[in-house]
């Protein structure tokens, strides 16, 4: 496997990666750091790096706070650009304002992309998505959209990777189905359910990052990853409840409905909110390929079905 391993001695670099503490950030860090390779970390709390905090290089700051991307690229040849957020965020300055998602996925990856050419970075690795456009409906991925474009028209030789739904057992999608499956008698599933997902799991997806990072794939390409299962989202969360082991029935709550529950509850809870609306949004986006596997199998990695890692059969 890509992922497996020492990798190649062109590997042998100083990284910055951002988001090392998401989903796929922490797989891929595990990888960096069993072969051994240099990582630095930008963190905002380095005590969420758990164990792995000791392995790498740690340089404060956040997406919202441009400054520290300078500083977290000195000596950087390698930036692999994960961090992102599906909602809006409160500031992380006394008095200061709130970040929307357009300022902490677009205005941030152009920010960090030119500093990435002031710092005489020779590879920059982006993570977009699937449908990301500034003329799609999700904000989202209206802002992937943008910051593809910066990226792209950048000086940086770079590769964009756009998934299909990222997902791996245990994550905060699946946590909260279960949780509300142990909650309720029947499982919510907002609007229609019908957009449709080339779900592929994390460990496939840092599979494919390690195996650009050791030279595979062309120079500043842009890669979709998918896996080999074209699911709705109502599919998604009835295999999701079987590899709970639980059975209830789907219940579909209207779209209006479910904008004037989550507003409240952003209004009741704050950012502690368990859901927001423009994260219910992107369920109603299919997020597809053409291509299927392919972008995957270029680069030597053959995705696993979702219902084989969850065990739903």
């Amino acid at each position: 496997m890509p992922g497996s391993g020492r990798p190649a001695a062109s590997l042998r670099r100083v990284i910055l990666l951002t988001g090392a503490t998401g989903l796929v950030g922490s797989t891929l860090l595990r990888r960096l750091t069993a072969a051994g390779e240099p990582v630095r970390c930008l963190v905002r709390d380095p005590r969420r790096l758990g164990p792995d905090r000791v392995r790498v290089q740690i340089a404060l700051g956040d997406l919202a706070n441009p400054p520290s991307f300078r500083h977290a690229m000195r000596g950087v040849r390698t930036v692999v650009h994960l961090a992102a957020s599906i909602r809006d965020q409160p500031s992380t300055q006394p008095l200061g304002m709130a970040q929307s998602i357009e300022e902490l996925n677009g205005v941030a990856t152009w920010r960090m992309v030119q500093a990435a050419e002031r710092a005489g970075v020779e590879h920059f690795v982006f993570f977009s998505a699937l449908e990301a456009s500034p003329f799609t409906r999700a904000r989202f991925f209206r802002a992937k959209g943008l910051a593809e474009t910066a990226v792209a028209e950048s000086g940086v030789r770079h590769t964009i990777f756009a998934p299909s739904i990222v997902y791996s057992p245990g994550d905060p999608w699946l946590t909260l189905l279960e949780r509300l499956a142990r909650l309720l008698p029947v499982m919510p599933v907002s609007g229609s359910g019908r957009a449709l997902y080339q779900p592929i799991w994390a460990e496939d997806v840092a599979d494919c990052v390690m195996a650009t990072l050791n030279g595979a794939g062309e120079q500043s390409a842009r890669h979709e990853l998918a896996g080999p299962e074209t699911l709705s989202y109502r599919a998604m969360t009835e295999l999701a409840l079987r590899s709970f082991g639980r059975r209830r029935p789907i219940v579909h709550v209207p779209l209006p409905l479910v904008r004037r529950l989550l507003t409240l509850a952003r209004l009741v809870a704050g950012s502690a909110v368990f859901a927001t609306w423009d994260e219910a949004e992107l369920f109603e986006v299919s997020m597809t390929s053409r291509s299927g596997t392919a972008g995957a199998e270029r680069l030597g990695v053959s995705p696993k079905p979702m219902r084989a890692v969850l065990g739903a059969g």
